[in-house]
């Protein structure tokens, strides 16, 4: 498997007062309370490592997943990270991204995300499915580095409705997915996650 590394060139704006700061603090030790599961570079299970760190130092390579929603006419729905998140925060995701719990399937993994940020029930689509596998490595700098790899997901709503929560998600919008994708430019004040920017590069590969 290609391992995609790098570092990011910019970082975001650090969120400001005691409000944002108070948040983050909360999701820092939040990460400190969960496992992922740490893989080899063929997705096979090796450990259970501490979510918080996975992503300190050098990393540790663990299990991720990206779930790309579309809508019937192959718009992407992208996401904003909320501006407490300690990596990538105020980056736009296309559409929601996270780590298997141990013992959880991707599947079911995406389900329960996609509930618990946008407020996406099972019943607005019936299309869910793995699609891609990749490993990469990006560093952000002062805060931490994602070694991941991650599986790619894909499915379509029937149903647009969406409720984001503001604790995960700055904002939501859709975009046309092949004109993101050959028109960066048009999108350059959008500033994309690492692990969709793949995602997306090697889907018109």
């Amino acid at each position: 498997m290609v391992l995609y590394s790098g570092m990011s060139t910019d970082n975001a704006a650090n969120a400001t007062g005691g409000t944002a700061e108070s948040a983050e603090t909360e999701e820092r030790h939040k990460n400190a309370r969960q496992n992922v599961v740490a893989v080899d570079g063929d997705d096979n299970e090796v450990d259970i490592v501490n979510r918080l760190d996975a992503h300190m130092g050098d990393g540790i390579r663990h299990r991720a997943f990206t779930a790309l929603i579309f809508d019937e006419d192959d718009n992407i729905l992208l996401a904003q990270r909320s501006p407490t998140k300690r990596l990538w925060d105020t980056y736009w995701d296309g559409t929601v991204a996270s780590h298997p719990n141990p013992g959880q399937s991707q599947e079911e993994a995406t389900r329960q995300r996609l509930e618990d940020e946008l407020g996406v029930s099972p019943d607005q689509y019936d299309d869910l499915r793995v699609t891609d596998k990749f490993e990469y490595k990006r560093y952000y700098p002062q805060e931490g580095v994602e070694h991941e790899v991650c599986s790619v997901l894909k499915l379509t709503l029937k149903d647009k409705s969406l409720d984001p929560v503001e604790e995960e998600v700055g904002g939501v919008m859709w975009a046309p997915y092949e004109r993101l994708h050959e028109n960066p430019r048009w999108y350059r004040q959008l500033r994309l996650c690492p692990w969709f920017e793949i995602a997306m590069r090697r889907d018109f590969e």
